[in-house]
């Protein structure tokens, strides 16, 4: 597939401030990327960066082979075929639902808008809805008349700056995979920025994590949680704890939870598995398996209620806290110690600091 979006060693700086500081990931065609972070940690200036909205003051940007932002240089945001979704969807309000998705339609005849603007009321699930204002409509609804806009000018990219942060989590959920659905539907690109790591799992094919200004890892949901590339990520995305082990003769780990064995990811290319070095292990919640026959227990010490699942937080003898996903109907009290065992087939180590 072609390379819509490239982003080549960006930085950009608000006074003597970094703000983005040699940043690099590419989309292709018809992807949809995320860029995702605390508060801060510049994924906002990226976007605004893109769209035209910000300069850089190193790297370069491409947009469907074509250099649109360089030091010194940026194409108007207008020149960028770029469409935007804000936070706030910034409808116009005194106009009804039909004209706010025709608005930048201003090049086209009356019967090109029209037919434009009921194709994309009728993708959109809005053709019920297009006589109404915006103050008439739900939260998910003026958000699907914003996307709708956006998408009317044939645009080559969609961003989206925290779309869904206004609407209860339910909705979020839901219009998170409807947006998701219609963006694959049209074969649009898109980059949406958030800070909600279930938002971007549920929308995105690629998910770049930032932290102060860099991109710390460019890759798929499933890679983010199971091959981090540095602590950050293995902290930051998911749930897990870092735990002591050694590496054993055989290849394997030996860990106050047992011998874990299966396929060992090491993020630092640098690092061996030399017999008897120390290292950190990353156990997630779905590592450890609640067992009443085993001789490892664990003390309960606090839990969450998720429906179908618990999640315990556990103490070992040693005092080290480990997380473990344990089906609803076995409902422990706090204090109470179970029985667990590690569950592996593959193992992220890193070498003990």
């Amino acid at each position: 597939m072609s390379i819509l979006l490239k982003l080549d060693n960006i930085s950009h700086t608000y006074g003597q401030q970094i703000t983005v500081d040699g940043l690099s990931f590419e989309l292709e065609k018809g992807e949809i990327g995320c860029l995702l972070g605390p508060s801060g940690c510049g994924k906002t200036t990226v976007l605004r960066s893109i769209a035209g909205f910000e300069p850089i003051m190193s790297g370069e940007i491409w947009l469907n082979g074509v250099s649109v932002s360089r030091a010194g240089f940026a194409l108007p945001p207008e020149q960028r075929r770029i469409g935007m979704v804000f936070q706030e969807y910034a409808l116009f309000p005194h106009l009804n639902v039909t004209a706010n998705v025709g608005f930048g339609l201003h090049h086209s005849t009356r019967a090109e808008r029209a037919h434009r603007v009921a194709e994309l009321l009728q993708v959109t699930g809005l053709t019920e809805v297009a006589d109404r204002y915006p103050h008439e409509l739900s939260g998910g609804q003026q958000q699907r008349v914003a996307l709708a806009r956006a998408l009317a000018p044939y645009p080559e990219l969609i961003l989206l700056d925290e779309p869904f942060s206004n609407l209860d989590v339910g909705l979020r959920e839901h219009l998170s995979q409807e947006i998701r659905d219609l963006l694959k539907k049209l074969n649009i690109t898109a980059i949406l920025v958030t800070h909600d790591q279930s938002e971007a799992f549920a929308v995105a094919d690629k998910i770049g994590v930032m932290h102060a200004g860099k991109m710390m890892q460019w890759s798929s949901a499933h890679d983010l949680y199971h091959r981090p590339a540095n602590r950050f990520i293995a902290d930051f995305i998911g749930q897990g704890v870092l735990i002591p082990g050694t590496f054993m003769l055989s290849g394997e780990v030996e860990t106050e939870l047992g011998v874990l064995t299966g396929s060992i990811y090491r993020p630092d290319p640098s690092s061996s598995e030399v017999p008897d070095k120390q290292v950190d292990v990353l156990i997630r919640p779905d590592d450890i398996i609640h067992d009443d026959h085993s001789p490892l227990q664990a003390a309960v010490v606090h839990k969450a209620f998720r429906g179908a699942q618990f999640l315990y937080t556990l103490r070992l003898a040693s005092g080290q806290i480990v997380l473990s996903l344990v089906p609803s109907h076995h409902d422990h009290a706090i204090g109470e110690k179970i029985g667990i065992r590690p569950e592996t087939d593959h193992i992220v180590v890193f070498d003990r600091l």
